[in-house]
């Protein structure tokens, strides 16, 4: 067919036609009509000039410049180009109110989803805890929305976060998170868990200083007070500096709590009172609260209403301070002694002031007369009259007193012994603070009254146990270098009976007097100070089903438990002397340094400076095992002449030998032959007569 100069030829027709028909599938093609346009290569016509004038002129795709203008994308704009395909000057859109309206027809979004870590949450979820304890003080209330919150996993996030947001605020809020965290401890957050949360945060310390200019110090206090309030053991500080690189802050924190606070002369008090104590009631406030509620039941009489306010005081082991306090009120305010009188009956017989409460607050102000004589000439006459209306109205133990003597006055039970128990405390807190056991046995022989060395164990164990675990493992070796010295077996069988038999009224000052009173019973047994029948004869000597018969069966399963002298040896934490570690690394070097010399006599003196007698079954462990490694004899003559002098004791030896015959399994991975060596061994002291036959 001819083709007329300036119009379009049929291909071109058609392939206009097929365009429009598919309009709406060319939009939606993934290709761009331009593209689609180009596949078929879309030509002028050819043959003779194109007219300037007609439709033709405004379809030709080639710039009237001459020059070659390409399509922009989608096939529109572009200087010379037809523009888009079916390309329309209004804007389309889909409107919703078209009855036509299909909402396939919408373009499609993709809606992102944020995938969420639990671990997140749970950080974000403890902030709001934590907030709103500092805000509100409540430890219950925090307690109970860590526990709702579980993830119980993440604990040591909580304390992580805990201890750090303190950081950055006052010392009230410093001191707010120690206490929560001696709350949480063991009934929300497990030891393991405060042990993993404060290694996080001693190795946060790097990141922490650059916010917090003083955190190395701020964290040394909190991991310090943290070993005081016992949620972390000692033996954790040397553990977490093994793991930290030595150029870390983590290390320099770590040696600050050791060199700045932990082993710093009272360092339990200095690190509790360090941010004030703020969120607890101190001694001070809970007199002036005694003082209080005394003046103000003078003036309204109301008994019901005093006993009320005592109990909520919430110090039963304090009580002896209301008693003292009430009767040097009656003493100042003759009109007030009668109410004062009746108050205390009231407060004993319903229980709320314990017998030994009362003989407590009698004894201090019986104590602090010829003080209290300076503002109160007759206090002394006044004190001794009413004591005897105390017992007659039966809310005072009659052993708080004698019959009166030929002058009229009271005689105090035994006045030599009331002076022995004063002097004993004095000589008892001496130690606590010096650590040196030669001076307190030097103070005891110079009272000259062995007869009341039962009544000194009783006290220093008393004393030990309202205290913390330092003073709990001092008074365990103590004693141990006092059966050796001057304490008889039989002082320290009445010592733990008399402790036993007071221990209903101990456990009402004391909340957890029987466990304590069972591990020192243990590990009496342990230190060899008692032997295991010695515990058969106090059971025997107390009443069945009592608080002390109880006792005392729980200390026997504390020792047949397996591993139970390891385990009773560290049971308040090795806090005198040297710790465990270094004790054991003084023993390896002079069993090292005997081996080379084979001086015996010096080994053994280097035994006995060790001062540690409960500790020998390490000396007799250790030398096995290096008898084996050297596969010579020469340990064993050692140990013949520690038992033949009397050093190491028969039961441990027993006990050394026990710990070996545990480990056999394990040395005989590195000394192949370690079985026939031990029962070698056995044999020999056995035959020796040095070991016991029941290690076999």
């Amino acid at each position: 067919m001819a083709s007329s100069e300036g119009f379009l030829t049929e291909g071109q027709r058609e392939m206009l036609k097929i365009a429009s028909q598919n309009a709406d599938i060319l939009s939606s093609s993934p290709k761009s009509p331009s593209a689609l346009l180009s596949e078929h290569h879309i030509k002028a016509p050819t043959g003779g000039k194109a007219q300037t004038a007609g439709i033709a002129v405004r379809h030709v795709r080639r710039s009237h410049s001459g020059k070659f203008g390409r399509a922009k994308k989608d096939g529109a704009g572009g200087k010379g180009t037809w523009g888009k395909l079916l390309d329309t000057d209004v804007a389309s859109h889909i409107d919703r109110n078209d009855p036509n309206y299909d909402s396939g027809e919408e373009p499609y979004q993709l809606v992102g989803s944020t995938v969420t870590d639990p671990l997140d949450e749970f950080k974000k979820a403890v902030v709001s805890i934590i907030e709103e304890y500092f805000s509100t003080g409540s430890v219950e209330l925090a307690a109970s929305d860590l526990r709702e919150l579980g993830s119980s996993e993440y604990y040591p996030y909580f304390i992580k976060r805990l201890v750090s947001m303190a950081m950055d605020r006052h010392d009230k809020e410093k001191e707010m998170a120690s206490v929560l965290l001696s709350a949480l401890y063991a009934d929300v957050i497990s030891p393991a868990q405060i042990r993993d949360g404060f290694f996080m945060l001693i190795e946060s310390a790097d990141d922490l200083a650059v916010d917090i200019l003083d955190a190395v110090d701020i964290i040394a206090l909190f991991l310090a007070r943290a070993v005081v309030d016992e949620i972390l053991p000692p033996a954790f500080l040397a553990r977490a500096r093994k793991a930290l690189p030595e150029s870390s802050k983590g290390v320099q924190v770590i040696q600050t709590a050791e060199k700045s606070y932990l082993s710093a002369p009272h360092h339990a008090e200095l690190v509790e009172r360090r941010w004030g104590g703020s969120t607890q009631i101190t001694v001070e406030e809970v007199k002036n609260k005694i003082a209080d509620l005394l003046k103000e039941y003078v003036d309204s009489g109301d008994t019901l209403e005093a006993c009320r306010c005592i109990r909520e005081l919430g110090v039963s082991f304090f009580h002896h301070e209301v008693v003292k306090r009430a009767l040097v009120l009656a003493m100042e305010n003759r009109s007030a002694e009668p109410l004062m009188l009746k108050l205390l009956k009231e407060a004993a017989e319903e229980g709320l002031i314990s017998s030994s409460q009362m003989v407590k607050g009698f004894s201090r102000l019986a104590d602090g007369l010829d003080d209290l004589a300076l503002d109160i000439p007759s206090a002394k006459a006044l004190f001794q009259s009413l004591v005897p209306k105390a017992i007659s109205e039966g809310w005072l133990d009659a052993s708080f007193t004698k019959p009166a003597g030929e002058d009229g006055e009271i005689q105090f039970k035994d006045e030599k012994l009331r002076k022995y128990k004063w002097e004993a405390v004095t000589i008892i807190h001496e130690y606590f603070l010096s650590d040196d056991i030669p001076d307190l046995i030097q103070s005891l022989e110079d009272l000259g009254a062995p007869e009341y060395n039962p009544i000194f164990l009783k006290r220093l164990i008393t004393l030990a146990m309202d205290r913390k675990n330092r003073e709990k493992e001092m008074a365990s070796v103590l004693l141990s270098a006092l059966h050796i010295e001057i304490f008889s077996t039989e002082d320290i069988v009445n010592g733990f009976l008399m402790l036993l038999e007071s221990a209903e009224d101990t456990a009402l000052d004391i909340l957890d007097a029987s466990n304590e009173l069972a591990l020192f019973l243990a590990r009496a047994v342990i230190d060899d100070v008692l032997a295991p029948l010695n515990l058969e004869e106090i059971g025997s000597r107390l009443p069945p089903k009592c608080s002390g018969s109880e006792t005392v069966l729980m200390a026997r399963s504390l020792i047949a438990a397996r591993h139970a002298g390891e385990r009773l040896l560290r049971c308040w934490g090795g806090g005198t002397g040297w710790a465990v570690e270094d004790a054991k690394d003084k023993i390896m070097k002079l069993l090292e340094e005997y081996e080379s010399s084979g001086v015996l006599g010096e080994a053994c003196q280097c035994i006995r400076d060790l001062g540690m007698p409960f500790f020998n079954h390490e000396v007799v462990k250790k030398a096995l095992v290096m008898a084996m490694e050297k596969k010579n004899d020469r340990m064993l003559y050692l140990l013949q002449e520690c038992f033949n002098e009397g050093l190491i004791t028969i039961n441990q030896m027993t006990k050394g030998f026990t710990r070996i015959k545990d480990s056999l399994d394990d040395l005989a991975l590195d000394i192949p032959n370690a079985k026939d060596k031990f029962s070698f061994y056995v044999e020999h002291a056995q035959t020796k007569g040095w070991l016991a036959s029941s290690i076999i």
